[in-house]
């Protein structure tokens, strides 16, 4: 008997801990805040009117700014569109993922660019909110696997997205009437309309579909400007007058298109009574060069006066917009020059949520101090090495007011460029020494025009010292490639 009553207990106090930990978790949801990511492609630092664009109109995204946060000194988590795409679901250096350069098409032969894509083991900001009751979408460009749509490779499901309408890379033929995406795991075939609002038009048919009251992690990735660049006429029309040629105008028109989708995105979210939905604008590396290959005919990125572009790491090829607002909720608004990049998104969120980080080595670290005060000091450097830059210098840094810059010497030779690293180069690129350095203060000198390497020596001794350190441990824990994989 006496066991008896023992057991009605135990089952009694196991019964009313699920009770209280189902109202705890209720309540922890609707404290949650819905999350919305607008990626742009190729987006340049100067392209939007906010940034300094002297006619490309963005009202929608402008407001998020003067409403929010805008961010001057934001950082991609690479020069070109897979590495930054990794590296934002990851809160990694995409080195760490094997993921170093965009993942072209997969070649009929066999070749390493068929094998490369984001890992099963790599957990990402998606799945991480799907622990503590997140729903999640992606709608738009995916870019992290060579092989789309494709069961050999891990596609966006995998990596906590319960819904996704995405294409593999750009909007085919053009952004106009694109004809490439796939809704989970389907082909969808032609679709009339320009992509920015097809992408858009999902979200809302998505979030109207959504059942329950869960909050929702939603992750907008634009197919908008890059290339190959389509518009609506009226929008082309309008920028006619302030262009050199209608393929400019047609760039313009592209991003003035982008600030439509986002406002109409928006203002569904408003009337359906949010007042909890963190909202954040960036793109994921800098403007495209006009004409650096043949598709390439509208590329008029602005870069804000930064030096380089798409594959530089130079400023331009890595600082973008970075707008940040918590709509409903109280936080400091303003501008900042406070250092954030999209590595730290996932960190971020995860103290927002309350989930729990994954238990891997992360790059990011969290901003919720900007949101809440203005204030944010990073105290980890942010590292790039990107073995196919354009202008040489394959490894950066960027640590509080300053950035050293370097390039990779084997045996007398610079390292040439790179995609991949994998068994047949592992030991040329480990080997490789940093040399040639750089150094800019970037409060003072944004351009990089003025190199301090001889005016400061001690700190570009500290600098120099920072950057082995970094670089040692990235590449320590860099994916290398092997033929069976």
């Amino acid at each position: 008997m006496k066991e008896r009553n023992i057991l009605r207990v135990s089952i009694f106090t196991i019964l009313f801990l699920n009770v209280i930990n189902g109202f705890a978790q209720q309540a922890k949801t609707t404290e949650q805040p819905n999350i919305i990511i607008f990626l742009c492609d190729d987006l340049g630092y100067g392209d939007l009117s906010s940034y300094g664009h002297p006619f490309i109109k963005t009202p929608n995204i402008d407001k998020l700014a003067e409403t929010g946060i805008k961010m001057t000194n934001f950082y991609s988590a690479a020069p070109v569109c897979s590495p930054s795409r990794v590296g934002l679901l990851t809160g990694r250096s995409p080195n760490r993922a094997g993921v170093y350069d965009f993942i072209p098409s997969p070649k009929k032969s066999e070749d390493l660019r068929n094998q490369v894509h984001l890992q099963k083991g790599e957990e990402t900001l998606p799945a991480m909110l799907k622990t503590v009751g997140y729903e999640t979408a992606l709608v738009g460009k995916w870019h992290c696997s060579s092989l789309f749509n494709n069961p050999a490779q891990p596609q966006p499901d995998y990596f906590g997205f319960d819904h996704w309408f995405a294409t593999h890379n750009n909007a085919r033929p053009t952004h106009e009437n694109p004809a490439n995406f796939v809704r989970n795991g389907e082909k969808v075939g032609e679709i009339d309309g320009f992509s920015c609002q097809i992408v858009v038009d999902e979200a809302i048919n998505w979030l109207k579909d959504k059942k329950g009251d869960n909050p929702f992690y939603l992750q907008v990735t634009f197919h908008e400007p890059h290339e190959p660049v389509a518009s609506p006429k009226n929008l082309v029309d309008q920028y006619l007058p302030y262009s050199n040629g209608l393929a400019e105008a047609e760039f313009f028109a592209n991003v003035a298109n982008v600030d439509k989708a986002v406002g109409r995105l928006l203002k569904f979210i408003e009337e359906n009574g949010d007042d909890n939905t963190i909202v954040i604008f960036t793109s994921d590396n800098g403007p495209e060069t006009f004409t650096r290959y043949p598709g390439a005919k509208r590329t008029f990125g602005q870069t804000g006066g930064l030096k380089g572009r798409k594959l530089w790491t130079t400023e331009a090829g890595i600082r973008v917009p970075g707008i940040v607002n918590w709509i409903g909720k109280p936080m400091f608004t303003g501008t900042t020059d406070a250092v954030v990049s999209a590595l730290d998104f996932l960190p971020t969120l995860a103290e927002i949520t309350g989930a729990q980080l994954p238990n891997r080595e992360l790059d990011g670290e969290s901003f919720l101090p900007l949101l809440q005060t203005g204030e944010f000091k990073r105290s980890k450097p942010l590292l790039w090495g990107f073995y196919n830059a354009l202008n040489e210098h394959k490894v950066v840094m960027r640590h509080g007011d300053y950035k050293i810059l370097a390039r990779l010497k084997n045996k007398g030779e610079y390292l040439p460029q790179i995609m991949n690293v994998y068994e047949g180069n592992e030991t040329l690129v480990k080997s490789s020494q940093l040399t040639d350095f750089e150094l800019y203060n970037l409060m003072e000198d944004q351009a990089e025009t003025v190199s301090l390497v001889d005016q400061k020596p001690e700190l570009f001794s500290e600098m120099k010292k920072l950057l082995e350190k970094e670089y040692s441990a990235l590449l320590e824990g860099s994916h290398v490639w092997q033929k069976s994989e």
